[in-house]
């Protein structure tokens, strides 16, 4: 087993290391604000996921519910396998690109 760094936050730790200086488990990267979780709906960008999700909002004047969906881009470390169609936990960080401020920190399943 590899030893991973502690984020703070009650996940699986990965069972590979990496490198990457931007991994909350094997670089510096802190984790900070909301934990969110998503289907990886894109993986294209290098070290980058697309994150789709989907939520449901009251809309007062009919008494329904109204589902909506958003798309949030994360990092995603090498340790971490995630594939598109993957259900994925995810964190808020400090910004790492002009579209990017969270990482994905595990891969709940397939």
């Amino acid at each position: 087993m590899v030893e991973a760094r502690n984020i703070g936050i009650q996940v699986k730790p990965p069972t590979r290391e990496c490198d990457d200086k931007d991994c909350p488990f094997h670089g510096k990267l802190p984790v900070r604000g909301i934990i969110l979780t998503g289907v990886v709906y894109k993986k294209r960008m290098p070290k980058t996921v697309v994150i789709e999700r989907e939520y449901l909002i009251f809309i007062k004047k009919y008494k329904r519910y109204e589902r909506r969906r958003s798309r949030i881009p994360a990092h995603l470390p090498p340790c971490i396998d995630a594939e598109v169609g993957d259900r994925v936990k995810f964190a808020e960080c400090r910004p790492l690109s002009k579209t990017v401020s969270f990482v994905v920190i595990e891969n709940m399943e397939r």
